[in-house]
């Protein structure tokens, strides 16, 4: 369901993506290359998944953070690009999704399309 609708949001703006769902831990539980999805966006929708599952905040707040302190570019298995979204059920992270392909701010939108239809 949360693929799918990832999926309908990029097809509806024709925009070709990889999307990675993980688990609260950051383990990789779904992924989907669109065809013409470049090979490289594989490893950045997994990492920013991971980036906002392991730390129960969007990416885009690590990309944000990292301009005013660069040190946590050293945080391990920390990828700060916008387009990871934690996903959130009763309160709790239960996972993310992460998004590659287009601009990133247009990975994020495709992204919370997938993270509005978890119910």
């Amino acid at each position: 369901k949360l693929a799918t609708a990832c999926e309908a949001e990029a097809a509806r703006n024709k925009w070709i993506v990889t999307v990675a769902i993980v688990d609260d831990a950051g383990y990789l539980l779904h992924l989907q290359r669109m065809d013409g999805a470049g090979p490289i966006t594989v490893e950045a929708a997994t990492q920013k998944a991971r980036t906002a599952a392991l730390s129960r905040r969007p990416s885009r707040f690590w990309e944000e953070r990292v301009k005013e302190r660069p040190v946590f570019l050293k945080f391990p298995d920390n990828f700060p690009v916008i387009g990871g979204v934690p996903l959130v059920y009763q309160g709790e992270c239960v996972g993310a999704i992460g998004v590659s392909g287009v601009q990133s701010h247009e990975d994020e939108q495709i992204a919370q399309a997938g993270a509005s239809a978890l119910t």
